[in-house]
């Protein structure tokens, strides 16, 4: 068996006074592709936070169990992590991050190749007091090669697309060479071309030997390279096996509370909705 890259224990998760995790345990191993569906509300916002180290779960007493009791969430078997040391290892591409650059105040003002460099140091944007080196901008043009966004080095982010900017946003992450790639919704906002051409290039990443985790409230986005899928429901997995079992009529429409069909091709599954 290979590492676990990720590893959840019981991890519960109470924002607000409501439950938003409950009692989740997820292993996923090195070179394991995997996808995590969900509907909105199911908990996967939250489950991006407890993975980047933003947000705790509860953790449990042993009154409440025997012998000693796992960490809650290890990531390359550590449970403590300096976020910036992580980074390096786990390139995490949260919705929050992508409208951060996208919308935020930064957006003008920073180019392709700057917001990558700025993975460097995990900041908006590269600032004079931050020393550029050499191998920095060799490794930034590289990852943006890699997605396809070579010609986007010069561009400021206003004057990108939607497409544009994800796949700028995904070669910062991509700049330290992570051992693993999660990505949240990552088609958002994409036309069908888009999503398409998008979504060879993270196939691409899968090939090459980067782990790929994707959380998504769509099943059409789950590459033939994923083989394992986990629904989760209001905070809870409620299936978690390999594809072609999970993804399932029944299981995909008790899911998002309708009745569907579900069709295979060539390794992705088509979800439509019966009337």
């Amino acid at each position: 068996m290979a590492d676990p890259i990720i590893e959840l224990h019981d991890v519960s998760v109470v924002l607000g006074g409501a439950t938003v995790l409950e009692s989740l345990t997820l292993t996923i191993s090195d070179g394991e592709h995997a996808a995590i569906l969900g509907p909105n509300g199911a908990g996967k916002s939250t489950l991006m936070k407890v993975l980047a180290f933003e947000c705790y779960p509860l953790r449990r007493s042993k009154a409440e169990g025997t012998g000693d009791i796992p960490p809650p969430v290890r990531i390359f078997g550590r449970d403590r992590w300096h976020v910036s040391e992580l980074r390096t290892q786990l390139g995490i591409v949260s919705a929050e991050l992508h409208d951060r650059f996208v919308h935020g105040n930064c957006r003008g003002s920073i180019t392709g190749l700057e917001a990558v460099l700025s993975g460097f140091f995990a900041t908006q944007g590269v600032f004079g007091y931050q020393e550029v080196t050499a191998p920095m901008r060799e490794r930034a043009h590289a990852a943006l090669d890699l997605m396809g966004a070579a010609h986007l080095a010069t561009v400021t982010l206003d004057r990108m697309s939607t497409g544009e900017a994800r796949r700028v946003v995904i070669a910062r992450a991509l700049v330290h060479r992570p051992r693993a790639l999660v990505l949240d919704e990552p088609t958002r906002g994409l036309d069908l071309v888009a999503r398409y051409r998008f979504m060879e290039r993270v196939r691409r990443i899968a090939c090459q030997g980067t782990t790929v985790l994707l959380v998504t409230h769509y099943p059409d986005e789950i590459f033939p390279e994923i083989d394992r899928v986990v629904l989760l429901d209001r905070g809870r997995a409620i299936a978690d096996g390999p594809k072609r079992c999970v993804l399932t009529a029944d299981r995909v429409g008790a899911l998002f509370g309708a009745p569907v069909a579900v069709d295979e091709h060539g390794g992705y599954y088509q979800v439509r909705v019966i009337r």
